[in-house]
């Protein structure tokens, strides 16, 4: 049987921003659903993060969640495993009260893993494995140590896998302590990346500058092979333009509507043609526009930031460089998210 995975959908991300809502229901509405009917699928595990802010439901969120996702899965009698990550554990020492619990009691065909637990998908079983925290380490160590699952699924934060393109996970639990499995998938790192046994298997659409050009999607795994395979989503919501000179009367700027853009000038001869070029942007509604002109730090033996550069990979590179004694994992990741805090603010 084939079934899909998924997981870190956030839903009301980015304080509850209708620019992206409409961006995640594209993906939805053309990708996502037409997949479950076309192929038949009638499990879905959902590995957590499903909701965005673990203390609180803005109510559109919850309606757009409801009209959107849930209320069409139960329609299509489709089950759906979901399992509690870090986002949807109201507490940070215990996943005893969470959001997927709380909103959603009234879908029959929605079961919710707060704690380990072995359950089958067709004839195979799996070991579900919430997010780890203080309340439940010994337990999930001791389900890890004595299941015969051939598979976990869970909501993991392992050491040595990129929490984002640019920056490996330096802290975290080992990936040893899941050796014994032929596979494990997990989330909580929106980036795709692998040991070839434990697979990152990142989220379904871009939310941050720092997954420009990152591919996203979701996962179909064949619970009689073990193989699985990514389905990708093609659309994307942050664009790098690279300005050169670049003609704004043959330049189609349609496909950057509703974007969020950045341009980057590596040659400008004439600021009016420059002016233009931008506001033919503006003419098709982009959402929100940034121009990067200059890196020069007028110094050439200072810390140099790269065009290409997102701010993330800039602050991650940057401690990484530093003189500093310091755990600079621990740094890299207060900047992480004190950066995506910050985004949650525009």
């Amino acid at each position: 049987m084939k079934i899909v995975i998924i997981t870190d959908q956030h839903f009301g991300a980015r304080k509850n921003s209708k620019l992206f809502h409409n961006y995640f229901l594209k993906f939805y509405n053309d990708i996502f659903f037409p997949y479950l009917e076309e192929n038949g699928i009638t499990t879905i595990v959902d590995m957590g993060d499903t909701f965005d802010n673990r203390t609180g439901i803005n109510f559109g969120a919850l309606a757009w969640a409801k009209n959107n996702y849930y209320d069409r899965l139960e329609k299509m009698g489709i089950t759906v495993h979901t399992i509690v990550g870090n986002h949807t554990a109201f507490y940070k020492n215990t996943n005893e009260v969470n959001a997927v619990d709380l909103l959603l009691r009234e879908y029959n065909n929605v079961r919710i893993y707060s704690s380990p637990e072995e359950a089958m998908l067709d004839n195979l079983k799996v070991l579900f494995i919430p997010w780890i925290n203080e309340d439940n380490t010994e337990s999930t160590f001791s389900s890890i140590k004595n299941t015969d699952s051939k598979c976990a699924m869970g909501h993991l934060e392992l050491r040595g896998f990129r929490a984002h393109r640019g920056c490996i996970m330096e802290h975290g639990f080992e990936s040893n302590l899941f050796k014994k499995f032929t596979k494990v998938f997990s989330g909580h790192y929106h980036t795709r990346s692998d040991d070839q046994k434990i697979f990152y298997l990142g989220n379904p659409y871009e939310m941050f500058w720092n997954d420009v050009n990152d591919t996203r999607g979701f996962t179909v795994f064949d619970t009689e092979t073990l193989e699985h395979t990514h389905v990708n989503n093609p659309y994307r919501m942050f664009y790098n333009i690279y300005y050169e000179d670049t003609d704004h009367q043959t330049f189609d700027a349609r496909e950057y509507a509703n974007k969020i853009v950045k341009v980057i000038v590596r040659k400008k001869s004439n600021a009016k043609k420059f002016e233009k070029f931008i506001d033919k942007l503006y003419s098709v509604g982009v959402a929100d526009l940034k121009t990067v002109e200059n890196f020069d730090t007028g110094n050439p033996e200072e810390f140099e930031a790269f065009e290409s550069e997102d701010t993330l990979s800039i602050l991650n590179r940057y401690i990484q460089e530093a003189e500093i004694n310091l755990d600079k994992s621990v740094l890299q990741n207060i900047m992480r998210t004190t950066y995506q805090e910050a985004c949650e603010l525009i």
